[in-house]
């Protein structure tokens, strides 16, 4: 059976030992931590989909490989359709999730690597395509969770990764053997990495040059292998769940928060057939191309449209438990909030729609540049702007709300009852559900934390002007000629 069930994937997870730290302690049991068990719960949520006969048609498709069928997240786009399919897959898990479903960076790295092993071997006469080829068979076999590791700690911003004071500050190949590679470094704000059971490192996000051969490393390595520590982030939303974890969350989403965390490589061994890139510098620039391409699809322009539309559902509906759904402000930020969502898909369907094959021959299809990107500058932009008018909608209550505890404690609950209440058919309980949800959103991590989620706005407003410099004297001949100005 290609496809993996739910239950089949919390067997395996039981299996796993990563050594995982969150708040200071070492988590022995990953299976069962109130921090980690959202993050299960999302990537179970990927293999009910590909069961369920409603969703079948984006979660899964046919390997080009085995011509069995297999999990969207596994596959390789091969066509405008499939490229399509990945997005709205994505879009639809975001709405029922509310949270990351922590598979789209690992298939965003399968994809990319399909593509440039493909050209390496082309052009060095490399075997990488045909090990990478072997994994994937690998992967989709076992219907795997995959993610991607590419963040570096970098240290100073300013300066190369062999100029740092601590060259290990971008990972790195340390020892070349017989038998495979050793790489040490970090790369960290990894999304539910201490779940997953394979992990894709890829180079840092910088094209690399000549004499920084050592960090041009793409491989794969599993989770919990000897030499890997995961480090958690422990942000209010995750000392809450446990400090709580016996008292029901009103409104926070059954997935949690999406929980990141540091991944340390302290020389950990990869075999070379788990190896597709060795210090091939000339491809790095293509390899992180190629993945800002495949990722903004699917992350900020198909999974955040997905989060708007969950933060415009909550503020309209908040606004009807106020009774103020008609008043003309409400009206006008909720038409912006759509305005901002529809404008974002409306930049990914047009990048979906100029897909195409590269490198030619590949069969490996990507969505056009500057599309995808123009769609993840319009999220960068517009979230935060969601965010905030659903936060005024919502009131000074999304912060100063009581506990859930209240409603359960006879000495407060009838208070919260009589006070806390909205318009009249509304109860307390589902007014006190709702504000908590964009709690959520508006006074915790969530937002922020999208936001940054596929890279800084600055690197993609540099490859925004990259890409649109080459037009620039166009459009200047064009300005020229209405202003009567004689062309140069």
């Amino acid at each position: 059976m290609v496809l993996k069930t739910p239950e089949k994937f919390r067997e395996e997870v039981k299996k796993l030992k990563p050594k995982v730290f969150i708040g200071g302690e070492r988590i022995e049991d990953i299976s069962t931590h109130p921090n980690i068990v959202p993050v299960i719960n999302g990537i179970a949520k990927t293999y009910e989909m590909a069961l369920n006969p409603e969703y079948e048609h984006l979660a899964t498709a046919t390997s080009h490989l085995t011509g069995e069928k297999i999990s969207r997240w596994t596959h390789i786009p091969h066509s405008i359709d499939d490229v399509d399919k990945r997005a709205m897959l994505n879009l639809e898990m975001a709405r029922q999730l509310g949270c990351c479903h922590y598979r789209c960076s690992g298939q965003s790295g399968l994809h990319v690597l399909a593509s440039v092993t493909y050209k390496m071997d082309r052009k060095l006469g490399t075997d990488y395509h045909q090990r990478f080829e072997n994994y994937l068979r690998y992967v989709q076999e076992n219907d795997m969770s995959v993610d991607v590791c590419q963040t570096d700690p970098k240290g100073d911003r300013v300066k190369r990764p062999m100029q740092q004071a601590d060259i290990d500050l971008h990972l790195r190949v340390v020892e070349k053997r017989a038998d495979g590679i050793v790489v040490r470094g970090a790369k960290v704000q990894q999304v539910g990495p201490m779940v997953a059971q394979e992990h894709i490192i890829l180079p840092p996000l910088v094209p690399l040059v000549k004499g920084e051969e050592d960090y041009a490393v793409c491989c794969v390595v599993p989770n919990g292998a000897e030499g890997i520590t995961y480090i958690c982030q422990d942000s209010p939303i995750e000392i809450e769940r446990r400090y709580a974890k016996s008292v029901r969350h009103l409104g926070e989403p059954e997935y949690g928060s999406e929980l990141t965390a540091w991944v340390i490589f302290d020389n950990v061994f990869v075999p070379w057939e788990k190896v597709f890139m060795c210090g091939e510098v000339e491809f790095t620039a293509n390899l992180l191309d190629k993945f800002v391409r495949s990722h903004n699809i699917v992350c900020r322009g198909s999974c955040k449209v997905g989060n708007m539309d969950l933060l415009i559902g909550a503020a309209q509906t908040i606004a009807e438990y106020n009774g103020i759904q008609d008043v003309s402000h409400v009206r006008d930020k909720i038409t912006d909030m759509i305005r901002i969502r529809e404008t974002t898909r409306a930049c990914t369907i047009a990048a979906i729609q100029y897909a195409k094959e590269d490198p030619p021959g590949s069969g490996v299809f990507f969505a056009d540049p500057m599309f995808s990107i123009i769609a993840s500058l319009n999220t960068q932009y517009g979230l935060p702007e969601v965010t905030l008018m659903a936060a005024d909608i919502a009131g000074g209550s999304v912060i100063t709300m009581p506990s859930e505890a209240e409603l359960q404690n006879p000495e407060t609950s009838g208070y919260l009852k009589k006070y806390f209440k909205g318009v009249a058919d509304v109860s307390t309980e589902d007014r006190m559900r709702m504000l908590k949800f964009l709690q959520h959103w508006t006074a915790g991590p969530q937002t922020v934390l999208m936001w940054h989620s596929g890279g800084p706005i600055n690197f993609n407003l540099g490859l925004a002007y990259m890409l649109g410099k080459s037009g620039l004297e166009e459009k200047k001949k064009f300005a020229k000629r209405i202003a009567g100005i004689k062309a140069d």
